[in-house]
């Protein structure tokens, strides 16, 4: 058990029309509130958000592997408006319909954007976003090795995408832990938050890089073919304000590019943000979703609580990090 994550409460795959298959996971009640969940960089379906959140706030929460993760069936040379179509079929298929919320976390976001953008989603968060590096103002701000790698990208998406299928599962954990400042360490090194962190990883890895997290990859660094000011859907986008990875203004340039977006920056936290602070950021969605339910949860009391319990834990240190 994690204060960080739960387990799925319900696991499938399900069969689109071109035979392909998409694995996703589900967690809260069935008739709960729809909201898809786009994951991170080589997260599968396993890892969802905050334990408890999505029962707090009555939402049944979907979590999706991309193309060539987990166990959905690889689309080599997908774009984002393939995802698009495949999110509108399940959609369908799974009866989330006819339009559920959106979580777009990390490198997931530039594909939940481009749901958003597509109109086939009602509302969109997105937490800790993955910032378009390849717009040559965000590029300017990024470290000499990142716009480096992207420019890499621009020349040359097919080597990119070559070099990207080395990756396995344990460079991936090392990658996001050297990159964690220490209030997103408390998150990680969790006991039950790395065992859920780990299976995803595995998971998400267990058909190779090169089918699926490489590509994505390539996707999410190279410039986005989505028309953010077209997006007419409620956005509200959350950054920590100690995560030094996903985007150098903390999305300030981001949300000035949707229409009406809304950007919350979270003391105390970095990239973990989803799961240090998942019910007010829920919460803020489905007051959106449903504006009739009650005012939202403060991000302020949410990390109160959970320093609280996790220093109640046996052997766990009074007054530690930051959480």
């Amino acid at each position: 058990m994690s204060l960080y994550v739960d387990d799925p409460t319900r696991l499938g795959t399900t069969r689109l029309a071109d035979g392909r298959v998409l694995g996703w996971a589900e967690w809260g009640p069935r008739d709960g509130l729809p909201v898809l969940l786009s994951p991170g960089a080589a997260t599968s379906r396993w890892l969802g958000i905050g334990a408890g959140a999505v029962e707090t706030e009555g939402v049944r929460l979907v979590s999706v592997d991309r193309p060539g993760l987990g166990v959905s069936t690889p689309a080599p040379d997908r774009t984002f408006a393939d995802f698009v179509d495949d999110v509108s079929e399940l959609t369908g298929l799974l009866g989330l319909g006819p339009l559920p919320a959106m979580l777009g976390n990390s490198q997931g976001a530039p594909f939940a954007l481009a749901c958003a953008a597509a109109g086939v989603v009602s509302a969109l968060t997105l937490v800790s976003p993955a910032d378009e590096v390849a717009d040559p103002e965000v590029a300017a701000a990024l470290p000499d090795d990142l716009r480096g790698l992207v420019a890499r990208v621009a020349e040359d998406p097919a080597g990119a995408e070559k070099v990207f299928a080395g990756f396995d599962a344990d460079a991936m954990r090392r990658m996001v832990l050297a990159g964690s400042p220490a209030c997103d360490l408390a998150v990680y090194e969790d006991p039950g938050f790395a065992a859920a962190y780990g299976r995803a990883l595995n998971e998400a890895f267990c058909q190779g890089a090169a089918a699926g997290y490489a590509r994505d990859t390539v996707l999410a660094m190279g410039r986005w073919p989505i028309d953010l000011g077209a997006i007419t859907v409620p956005v509200e986008v959350w950054y920590g304000e100690e995560d030094v990875s996903h985007s150098p203004d903390l999305g300030r340039r981001l949300v000035s590019r949707i229409p009406g977006a809304r950007r919350t920056v979270v003391p105390g936290v970095g990239g973990a943000l989803l799961w240090a602070t998942a019910e007010p950021i829920l919460a803020s969605l489905a007051e959106t979703v449903r504006p009739d339910e009650p005012v939202e949860r403060d991000w302020r009391e949410e990390q109160a609580r959970r320093r609280t319990v996790r220093g109640r834990r046996p052997g766990a240190a009074q007054g530690g990090g930051r959480g």
